[in-house]
């Protein structure tokens, strides 16, 4: 379903002759078919699922910003636009993202169901969060807040 989006929003980007859309579908799409090539090396023939292609717009964001951090710094202003314009338009295939109060209630109930108690249960605890919300929290933030608990 998500693959269709991407390739209906090229598509349309096109039409409407949106450069900047365009270009950052374009590079989805080349990053999407360079990760189903390593996942058929692997054995599965079918490319990435669902999450995994939620996964990837998530890192190529946190990519984005950690650039756009780098062009304020550097001055660069007109590439540091650039990058965000692209969050924009990678954001837009991404589902609702939770809030702080909604993420704060998933970590609670996640720490309950897999039982932790101390940091040692920290990896379970993220792992169990990202299968259960791929694509919609932020797991940097999500990461801090397991910690806080948990410590």
């Amino acid at each position: 379903m998500l693959r269709t989006r991407l390739n209906d929003a090229l598509k349309a980007a096109m039409k409407a002759k949106e450069t900047r859309t365009i270009a950052t579908v374009r590079l989805i799409l080349a990053a999407l078919k360079d990760r189903d090539i390593a996942a058929r090396g692997k054995g599965n023939l079918e490319g990435i699922d669902e999450d995994g292609i939620l996964a990837m717009l998530q890192s190529m964001i946190k990519q984005r910003r950690e650039s756009i951090v780098l062009y304020e710094k550097g001055q660069r202003l007109d590439l540091a636009r650039q990058e965000a314009e692209e969050i924009t338009v990678i954001e837009q295939f991404l589902p609702r993202q939770l809030g702080e109060d909604e993420m704060a209630e998933a970590i609670m109930a996640v720490i309950g169901d897999v039982e932790a108690k101390s940091l040692k249960d920290m990896g379970r605890t993220m792992a169990a969060l990202k299968e259960r919300y791929a694509g919609r929290m932020d797991f940097h933030k999500a990461s801090a807040r397991v910690k806080e608990q948990l410590g």
